[in-house]
């Protein structure tokens, strides 16, 4: 089954970020290093990437799949082009990609 888990943004600075959605929605986000923090609320979550050498240029949907080798070789299947081989992260596996109108996405597999 796959189905849209996560939505990560790029920010400048994580701090100020942070404080606004937690601020603004109650939400708690947990910090993952110095430049990474995300809601952990189990149903579609949010992830901040202050890394600029990691953040894509726009926010980056995350589809959460049962097998991403197989999620690979079918995206790449249906004309998608790999943007980023697939890599471990805390919590699981994934891949990036863009789609024919040129989107970039992710695809991910948790542990």
């Amino acid at each position: 089954m796959a189905r849209l888990n996560y939505v990560e943004l790029p920010v400048g600075e994580i701090g100020t970020v942070k404080g606004f959605y937690e601020s603004a929605f109650g939400w708690s986000l947990t910090d993952f290093g110095p430049t990474y923090a995300c809601t952990l609320n189990g149903d579609t979550d949010l992830g901040l990437q202050a890394d600029a050498a990691e953040a894509t240029k726009a926010p980056l949907p995350v589809i959460q799949v049962d097998d991403c080798d197989a999620a690979l070789a079918a995206v790449t299947a249906a004309g998608g082009t790999i943007v980023r081989p697939i890599f471990a992260f805390p919590g699981g596996r994934r891949f990036q990609f863009r789609d024919p109108a040129g989107n970039e996405l992710a695809v991910m597999q948790p542990d």
